[in-house]
């Protein structure tokens, strides 16, 4: 019997299937996390591949984050006002000790890396920290209290990433909710810095669809728009260097761009396009931000030797040290060095620099690239590195693709030209700013479930070599495992440990020459699991038993992931039910060798196969004897067939991650809650600004109001009065105490003014109304009236010709049997039963003078139908009668007792009734036509001939008719109810045209 599903299991389904729904039509982004500025693309169905924009409209964000602090300083549990982007540079100048940009050249280092140390020399207003746990960068706020531990690098990194989310889940609409993304990062970035960017990632509360290198996010955007030589047809692919230069790195990738062909469905070929990346090098100290400090110690140099200058006999070191002097500089130094690309000279102005000295400075492009001329060289070098790492010449390249911001300055372009030796070879045909957000975009999408996009393969390396390393009887041993240029997520590689005992491997990337562990592999019962496997296969022998680890790189990150961890050996086992059967066809057998096409041997296998034919018949014959022979007799055991194959035990194991400590459970858990406390301070924060704005500008509405001739009308002198001291004491506290009001109490003042004001404008609003609601429902009264009227109109003629054609009928009816008496008696003889032509004519009159005294069109309505129209019409018009009076009595500034609200409800009960009068005609149309068309159906089937009776198409159905169907804006559609009163007119005329003529056709 089939097992029966319980209620949980359907329920749990019925989640899960939902949940997977939800998540299909969730919307990704993509982000390419630079150095200088963040950038951004959301896929959703419906928004395909689309620049998220800022909140001031710019496609890009500044890298940066600031806390703005607080008028009364750091308050214990309070946070500051964070600013990001291009608002957090502008506050530089003014806090240079709470902004802070450029995080992502310092994310994952500790705090004695060379680039830490550099950053905080150019920054020398921030208060950089070592983590007391994890020696990474940390950053003491002023803005907040001694107490409030510093904010990791990862923390700053994750508001700037919530910012964009925010931004992303605006630009998706309808409450859309954005959590998977891909971010690209260098290809220079160690284990250790791509596991901080996934953290920042988590405390963002995203989640990491994949990391992606920038050179192979600009490929991939490149490619989505083309197709390259198939391979597979012989063709030579296309090798072309990726130069990305941002602001704070150099990166070459050499990437190789095919087609293949590869089988799809049925016997169809298909072609897909490839990108990988064979080779890649990098300057991660060059970039803009070095050729914007040559200009910046260019400006000191020059401000030092200027006159007020040397007359206070100011020290380099000292404007250097000066954090606000020095954020003026960078603030100006971006435009110069843009400026510079474009023109030959440029310059800038400060006013008081530093010590309240005025500096005046000028530079030009050519003094620019003097200065700059001793990295022209280390851009060569980097070329020249990724060349040699992909074993490739410049001639080999078809072309070098710009990418970044500082790739278009002059004397860059010109050293790739002189490099390449051809202008032609330098290309600008992707969007150097916004390509690598793209291919991000582009990933994500093709990660996501919920998309479908162009199929394209991808694979990049760990860009470094990695390699593993243990001790065996005190000895270490080492085994690189993959090189620079060894793609990730390529198929595991297979490691044999002789250990008989647990034991640790450590997995490291060799950076430089440095080894730094990132990995390590723990045994926990490997000697209990090579005991097991000999008790269980006691065919193993013990000198071939070894444990075996199966080892790859990560796609999604380059982690090392392991795939198997075993121990193994050779041994017999029972031949299974699958070896058998297989064995039976002649499959699996190590004796069976393949034939070869036109072998030696093939001739006398041919020779043997005839001879043994001729025996077939004779040998068959005895086997059935045996066989019938043997059927009778007990059946034979037969021998258990054995073979050897290896087999294996998984070994339990710990992987633990080395470098630098991630962040506990815990940490994790305080870091997000302090970021959803400083975002609950934002909120609330926007909350008190909005109720301040809206108090202050209803101070001024309340100005112009008492200045207004309707709200003088409609007000007395007191309350004028009272409501303009109060405006005038409101407006001054707004500016004295306000400021610092919290949002309660600024609603709750702002409250006090619009129960001052509020009873005036209503009054204002029902003066302004009143007159036309009233002549609405005058009107609305007025028609009512009279479609009541015509309705018992036409039922008193209906009843009054019914009365008169009865009594008519009554009193022929004896004049009629007297008359058929005498016909009788005078029809004998020959033409007994004969009528002449007289009396033939007089019976046509007769049946002319029965159809038309059918009377007129019997009405749609009775005197009921009528009385629920025709109680709400008087009592609307009593209501009316007794309150207008009493309205035109009362004061302009004396609230109404007519009120808008009432009028407008009046109305449309009004309107609504009479319309259900209407509509109730137009049902019993629909009806009579519904019995007439089914009755003419039936009188066909009987006679076999069609009926003249019905009008219309009989397949119809009578319409539904409501009330609400002919309603606009609370008042009757005039048009649609004129046209449903003709067409109801019509159909009753022809209906009653039918009836005469079935009547004529009876008679």
């Amino acid at each position: 019997m089939a097992s029966r599903v319980s209620p949980l299991m359907t329920l749990l389904a019925t989640i899960f299937l939902f949940a997977t729904n939800v998540f299909a039509i969730s919307a990704v982004l993509g982000v390419d996390l630079g150095t200088e500025y963040i950038k951004a693309t959301l896929v959703k169905p419906g928004i395909p591949l689309e620049i998220v924009l800022t909140k001031d409209s710019r496609r890009k964000e500044t890298s940066a984050v600031c806390f703005k602090p607080s008028r009364n300083g750091p308050q214990k549990g309070e946070y500051p006002e964070r600013a990001y982007g291009a608002d957090a540079m502008a506050l530089a100048a003014r806090f240079p000790s709470d902004v802070y940009p450029n995080l992502k050249t310092i994310l994952g280092l500790s705090t004695e890396d060379s680039v830490v140390k550099e950053y905080a020399a150019r920054h020398p207003a921030l208060q950089l920290q070592s983590h007391p746990t994890r020696n990474t960068a940390a950053f003491k706020s002023k803005s907040f209290t001694e107490e409030q531990e510093a904010w990791m690098v990862e923390e700053l990194l994750a508001m700037e990433l919530q910012s964009i989310q925010k931004n992303a889940e605006v630009a998706a609409g309808d409450g859309s909710i954005v959590r998977s993304v891909v971010l690209t990062v260098p290809p220079f970035y160690t284990i250790d810095e791509k596991r901080a960017v996934q953290t920042a990632a988590e405390l963002a509360g995203l989640k990491v669809l994949g990391l992606l290198s920038d050179g192979l996010s600009v490929g991939l955007n490149y490619a989505t728009t083309r197709e390259f030589p198939n391979v597979s047809n012989g063709s030579k692919p296309e090798y072309n260097i990726i130069f990305d230069m941002g602001a704070g790195s150099t990166k070459a990738t050499v990437m190789k761009f095919q087609g293949r062909s590869i089988k799809d469905i049925g016997k169809f070929n298909k072609t897909v396009q490839e990108v990988h990346v064979i080779g890649a090098a990098w300057d991660r100290t060059l970039g803009g931000d070095t050729l914007n400090y040559l200009i910046v110690d260019d400006m000191v140099k020059k401000f030092i030797e200027s006159k007020g200058a040397q007359k206070a006999s100011i020290a380099a070191e000292s404007v250097k040290a000066h954090g606000r002097a020095i954020a003026k500089l960078t603030n100006q130094v971006g435009k110069i060095r843009h400026v510079l690309s474009a023109n030959q000279n440029t310059g800038a102005s400060f006013e008081g620099l530093y010590e309240d000295i005025d500096f005046r400075y000028k530079i030009s492009r050519a003094e620019f690239e003097e200065m700059a001329a001793e990295h022209a060289e280390r851009i060569t070098v980097v070329i020249n590195d990724a060349l040699k790492a992909a074993n490739l010449d410049i001639i080999d390249i078809d072309s070098i693709i710009l990418h970044g911001g500082a790739s278009r300055t002059p004397f860059v372009q010109k050293v790739l030209e002189k490099l390449s030796g051809s202008t032609d070879k330098i290309r600008s045909n992707v969007n150097s700013d916004e390509a690598a957000v793209f291919g991000a975009g582009f990933r994500a999408a093709e990660l996501s479930p919920s998309f479908r996009v162009k199929e394209i393969r991808i694979s990049e390396p760990g860009f470094y070599s990695s390699g593993v390393k243990w001790e065996t009887n005190g000895k270490t041993h080492h085994q690189r495992l993959w090189s620079a240029v060894s793609p990730q997520g390529a198929a595991p590689k297979e490691l044999t440990f002789t250990n008989g005992e647990d034991f640790t491997a450590t997995f490291y990337q060799q950076i430089g020459s440095d080894e730094k562990d990132v990995k390590v592999l723990t045994t926990k019962n490997l000697t209990a699991t090579i005991a097991a496997i000999k008790q269980k296969y006691p065919s193993c022998v013990e000198s071939e038993i070894q444990f075996k680890l199966g080892v790859k790189l990560s796609n999604e990150n380059g982690e090392v992931q392991i795939a198997k961890a075993a121990v193994e050996c050779e041994a017999e086992v029972k031949e299974g039910l699958v070896d058998g059967v297989k064995n039976l066809f002649g499959f699996g057998k190590k004796d069976q060798k393949p034939l070869k096409e036109g072998s030696e041997g093939s001739e006398e296998e041919m020779k043997d196969d005839k001879s043994s034919s001729s025996t077939t018949s004779s040998e068959s014959s005895t086997a059935s004897e045996a066989d019938s022979a043997s059927s009778g007799s007990a059946e034979e055991v037969k021998p258990e067939v054995k073979k050897r194959e290896t087999v294996g035990i998984p070994v339990e194991i710990i992987v633990e991650d080395l470098g630098i400590p991630s962040l506990t459970k815990a940490e994790i858990s305080a870091s997000k809650d302090r970021l959803k406390s400083f975002a609950a301070s934002d909120k609330a924060r926007l909350q008190r600004e909005e109720a301040l704005n809206q108090l202050e500008a209803f101070t001024y509405k309340i100005r112009d109001l008492l200045e207004g001739d309707a709200f003088i009308e409609a007000s007395s002198e007191k309350d004028r009065t009272k409501l303009a001291d109060l405006s005038s004491e409101t407006s001054d506290w707004l500016y004295a105490d306000g400021a610092e009001a919290t949002k309660d109490v600024l609603k709750s003042k702002l409250k006090v003014l619009k129960d001052l004001v509020a009873p005036i404008q209503k009054r204002v609003e029902e003066s302004e109304k009143r007159p036309e609601l009233t002549t609405s429902l005058k009107e609305a009264l007025e028609r009512t009236s009279e479609f009541l009227s015509k309705i018992r109109e036409q039922i008193a003629e209906h009843e009054s010709w019914h009365k008169s054609a009865s009594e008519s009928a009554s009193a022929s009816s004896s004049t009629e049997s007297s008359s058929t008496d005498a016909a009788g008696e005078k029809a004998t003889g020959d033409f007994d039963g004969l009528e002449d032509e007289d009396s033939a004519a007089a019976t046509a009159r007769k049946m002319e003078d029965v159809i038309k005294e059918k009377g007129p069109i019997p009405p749609l309505y009775t005197l009921e139908d009528l009385k629920e129209a025709s109680d709400l019409y008087k009592s609307t018009q009593d209501w009316l009668n007794e309150l207008e009076p009493k309205q035109a009595k009362l004061a302009a500034n004396v609230d109404p007792v007519l009120l808008i609200k009432d009028l407008k409800a009046k109305r449309e009960k009004l309107e609504k009734v009479s319309m259900e009068v209407a509509l109730k005609g137009a049902r019993k149309v629909e009806e009579k036509n519904r019995q007439a068309k089914k009755a003419a159906k039936e009188a066909k089937k009987s006679k076999g001939k069609k009926s003249k009776t019905a009008g219309g198409d009989p397949s119809q159905e009578p319409m539904q008719f409501n009330a609400e169907d002919f309603m606009k804006d609370g008042e009757i559609d005039k048009e649609q109810l004129e046209k449903l009163i003709n067409n109801m007119k019509k159909e009753n005329e022809k209906k009653a045209e039918g009836e005469k003529k079935q009547t004529h056709d009876e008679l």
